[in-house]
């Protein structure tokens, strides 16, 4: 099974017969939007594809996913409520979720959660497999400009989702969590506070942008509590994630 880093959130997983596309933003070629990852290698894939959004923000959804279908008529999509709420997508264009929902058929499962921001996040089970994407869900909360008020807010409605989440899963084989500097001094406080609560074999940052710098710093804090880290370098790149339990990268785009 493989994890490909297509963008910020945005990735993909290949597994036997199966394709996963999650919170495609931009394909791994900016300056050439109709090439990339996605664009000349997952869509031609063989087996069934699945493409899920979080949420209507469009550094987690855009809307150009829908136009795959063209070349691959059986896709299953899978979005968050919240985008057919703010009339991203038609009624008839997904599959919809809320927090509490489960999508579920013969190929995996998605269980949606909640999220501190908008949309929701998802436990994704397959072939043995249980990757948690986070979507917005976070501590966030700007300590050096929010009111003790605000902080104490962020604090306790993150607490709340993590054990929401650990009421249904307490581990997870793979975690994409945000880990975003530009929330200031204290922004790896959420990615730690997941990873304490709910067990995590592997973690993956995402949601920063071009500053894997900041998103590659949570690693030692990751690997204190146990978890392998997936380090990324650039858009493209592939991890194994069975080859000996470990993360290997074996090819980049």
């Amino acid at each position: 099974m493989t994890l490909d880093y297509i963008y910020h959130s945005g990735f993909a997983l290949e597994a036997e017969g199966v394709t996963l596309v999650l919170d495609f933003y931009q394909d791994t070629l900016p300056d050439d939007p109709s090439h990339g990852l996605v664009q000349d290698s997952l869509l031609q894939r063989p087996g069934r594809m699945y493409v899920l959004a979080s949420h209507f923000h469009p550094d987690h959804f855009n809307p150009r996913v829908l136009a795959w279908k063209e070349r691959r008529p059986d896709i299953c999509y899978l979005f968050s409520k919240d985008i057919l709420k703010h009339r991203r997508a038609a009624a008839d264009d997904a599959l919809y979720l809320s927090k509490g929902d489960t999508y579920a058929d013969d190929c995996l499962r998605v269980d949606a959660f909640g999220s501190t921001d908008v949309g929701v996040s998802f436990m994704i089970s397959l072939q043995g497999m249980r990757l948690f994407h986070a979507g917005d869900l976070n501590n966030w909360h700007w300590k050096a400009e929010s009111t003790p008020a605000e902080v104490r807010k962020a604090e306790g409605d993150f607490r709340a989702e993590l054990n929401f989440i650990r009421h249904s899963y307490d581990a997870a084989d793979v975690v994409l969590f945000p880990v975003d500097r530009r929330l200031g001094e204290d922004y790896m406080r959420g990615p730690r506070q997941f990873i304490e609560t709910i067990r995590t074999g592997m973690f993956v940052p995402m949601h920063f942008g071009e500053d894997y710098e900041g998103g590659n710093a949570f690693r030692p804090i990751a690997e204190e509590r146990g978890c392998r880290f997936c380090a990324i370098g650039h858009r493209g790149e592939r991890f194994d994630l069975s080859v000996g339990g470990q993360t290997k990268t074996v090819s980049t785009i």
